[in-house]
């Protein structure tokens, strides 16, 4: 039978989502977890991918296993929870149909980065400090030339093995909260370190080194080493992915 487990994680500690050979990640913690209560080999495939320090508060992975071995839901997730670190924190698992897919069934997918305008003690793993006054008008407005396009080769990471760069966004701005600068965007899919990218570039926009129209000029360009430095993993998050209830087993 086949499930999705909802999980999230501070990912400081990790060397990203997926497995690595010589690197600690969030999926082989968790895939030991799982064993390890079970009795029985867990193999996890997750949504998608993020990079190493990148946090998660909402992630998704699916996973197969004989019905027997998972009898009490809720008690084997209560008992997880207690084995994990405390970096990591398991949501609920529930049953879904036998060809859903953790990463080719999500329809949307949201990420935050959090930039600290003051500078905060305790928030040094959880936001990008930016000292500099950001005109957060220009960069709103420089967001907005991001969507309705759909190749972002520009903001992908160079040499990565996708295969294609489009991608359908539909969501990209910035709020203030307090002294907390937030960029929300969301999309079908990502490139690898897209997000990042972007955010740098849009910063650059707010500290006047790049006019608002030099966004264009980057995509049109489909050339990474026109657009913004990637901003520290440690300000990003993943937020929300989104599923079809067709995917449920009595959706």
């Amino acid at each position: 039978m086949r499930f999705f487990i909802q999980f999230s994680y501070f990912g400081k500690a990790y060397h990203g989502w997926q497995n690595q050979p010589n690197a600690i990640t969030v999926q082989e913690v968790l895939e030991n977890g799982m064993s390890k209560l079970l009795n029985s080999k867990v193999s996890l495939m997750g949504a998608g991918r993020t990079d190493t320090g990148v946090h998660a508060k909402e992630m998704y992975a699916h996973f197969d296993v004989d019905v027997d071995v998972l009898e009490n839901i809720e008690e084997y997730v209560f008992r997880l929870n207690s084995f994990l670190p405390n970096d990591i924190a398991v949501e609920r698992i529930f049953e879904v149909t036998e060809d859903a897919h953790a990463r080719f069934h999500a329809t949307a997918r949201t990420y935050e980065y959090h930039i600290d305008k003051k500078k905060n003690p305790f928030a040094t793993d959880l936001a990008h400090f930016v000292k500099k006054n950001l005109d957060i008008e220009q960069m709103n407005t420089a967001a907005e030339l991001l969507l309705g396009k759909k190749n972002f080769e520009c903001f992908s990471k160079s040499n990565t093995d996708v295969f294609t760069n489009i991608c359908d966004l539909r969501e990209a701005h910035w709020q203030l909260e307090n002294d907390k600068l937030i960029f929300t965007i969301t999309a079908d899919r990502f490139l690898r370190n897209m997000v990042r990218a972007i955010v740098g570039t849009l910063i650059n926009v707010g500290l006047g080194k790049y006019p608002v129209d030099y966004v264009n000029t980057i995509l049109k360009s489909k050339d990474r080493t026109k657009a913004g430095v990637s901003v520290p993993a440690k300000g990003l998050y993943l937020t929300s992915i989104v599923y079809p209830n067709t995917i449920l087993k009595n959706g």
